[in-house]
């Protein structure tokens, strides 16, 4: 029912999900992911249990070639199940099952894997992958690859029965997302992604950067650093002539 694309930056250390298809929410199905510990897609006829336990399995210290051996071998579902993974230090595995529904199957490469079903064909994943190892080469941040390179699986054929969601989630290394956007329902999900991605860089993004973390459990304290910061990207913005992405009502002032 879907395509998607598992990511490691192996500069950061930082983890991504991309995922479009025809289906309502997938989003909500797909991505599954933990911060220092690895990245999990689930689809086709999908069990969300290779996700959750995926990453318990990561954690615990099996490779992912050990954890698609162990998932797939208790799931008598598992000729209709696609999943490929990543873990914290970038090794990589995937698994198509012989009956999911054609064009279906997965690339492997390094940090870096797509795999995809009910698809227009081959060329879906292929151009996918292309685009994100070039978007790589080109030194664009794990987002902006993420978002090309599904694009470019669009314009290959995508899911061959049409469009209706799409997702991107991206770890740092935290236990909760550093950006997780959803276009549930849409008739051009992967654009709708694109307009949400900025619309989170013009506040969330940056409110993002102050969260407390593991190392730092207080965070930013004085919020008025941040919002001087936002203040002058909206004045930049306003001055450029630019639109807000966004939209949200107007901001009213407390």
């Amino acid at each position: 029912m879907t395509w998607s694309i598992v990511a490691r930056d192996p500069a950061t250390g930082h983890f991504g999900i991309a995922v479009a298809s025809r289906f309502f929410a997938v989003g909500a199905a797909v991505p599954h992911i933990k911060g220092r510990v690895g990245a999990v897609a689930t689809q086709a006829f999908v069990n969300p249990l290779y996700g959750t336990d995926g990453l318990k399995l990561l954690e615990e210290g099996k490779s992912p070639q050990e954890i698609i051996e162990v998932l797939t071998a208790r799931d008598d579902g598992r000729r209709q199940r696609q999943f490929h993974l990543i873990d914290a230090s970038g090794r990589n595995a995937a698994y198509t099952g012989e009956i999911c529904v054609d064009w279906a199957g997965h690339l492997v490469d390094d940090n870096v894997s797509v795999a995809g079903n009910m698809l227009a064909g081959p060329q879906v994943i292929a151009e996918t992958l292309r685009v994100y190892k070039q978007k790589t080469v080109e030194g664009a941040p794990l987002a902006e690859r993420l978002l090309a390179a599904m694009d470019a699986g669009e314009a290959a054929g995508g899911d061959k029965r049409g469009k209706q969601s799409a997702a991107m989630v991206l770890y740092r290394n935290q236990d909760y997302p550093w950006l997780r956007i959803n276009a549930d329902d849409h008739a051009d999900p992967l654009g709708e992604l694109r307009r949400l991605y900025a619309v989170a860089q013009e506040r969330f993004l940056h409110v993002a950067e102050t969260m407390p973390t593991r190392e730092n459990p207080h965070g930013m304290i004085d919020r008025r650093v941040i919002d001087q910061k936002i203040a002058e990207l909206e004045a930049t913005r306003e001055a450029e002539g630019r639109a807000s992405a966004s939209f949200a009502t107007p901001w009213k002032p407390q």
